[in-house]
């Protein structure tokens, strides 16, 4: 992240620690301003779809909104907890599911493996999108049969990409960023 650690230490007076970061705007702020948004891509001949993402935190649930608000073909709906995800998939069937892995009632893991097991909704693709960054973690869930797997904070071109491939492409491969 391109920032530095530094320590300061006097034997019997104690130590003092830092870190320095650059300061940079949010993902939430990169896209509100209208030079930023101008330079979003919208899907593909503008296909409908619905997406459901199951996700906990307010903060990243308002990032997607507003990424997704420049591509009014698509409808967002969204759950909070995994339980109430799965339902929501069983009943709304959605084009996409947005899964973080976190949640209060389930872990995503468990989520992902209703969602497969499924007969329902074992066809919808999954995209992973977690703060958990782990290779093992990554690899396991890709290999459930998770589509993509994006790690957070999120790399908003990435994220529209692998949108654009799932949604033109009726037999995506999967995504192993």
């Amino acid at each position: 992240m391109a920032g530095t650690l530094g320590v300061e230490s006097e034997v019997g007076a104690g130590s003092t620690f830092w870190v320095d970061l650059a300061v940079t705007a949010s993902p939430e702020a990169r896209y509100e301003s209208p030079g930023e948004a101008a330079d979003l891509p919208t899907v593909a001949g503008g296909t409908r779809a619905t997406l459901l993402y199951i996700e906990d935190n307010p903060s990243n649930l308002r990032l997607v909104e507003r990424i997704l608000a420049h591509r009014p073909s698509v409808t967002l709906i969204s759950a909070v907890q995994g339980g109430e995800g799965l339902d929501l998939a069983r009943r709304e069937r959605p084009d996409l599911i947005l899964l973080d892995l976190h949640l209060p009632d389930l872990p995503g893991e468990q989520v992902m493996r209703h969602l497969k097991e499924d007969a329902s909704t074992r066809e919808i693709p999954v995209i992973v999108i977690t703060a958990d960054a782990t290779a093992g973690q990554r690899g396991k869930l890709l290999d459930s049969g998770a589509h993509a797997y994006l790690t957070k904070p999120l790399d908003v071109t990435q994220f529209l990409g692998v949108l654009d491939e799932v949604l033109t492409d009726p037999e995506p491969t999967p995504e192993r960023n």
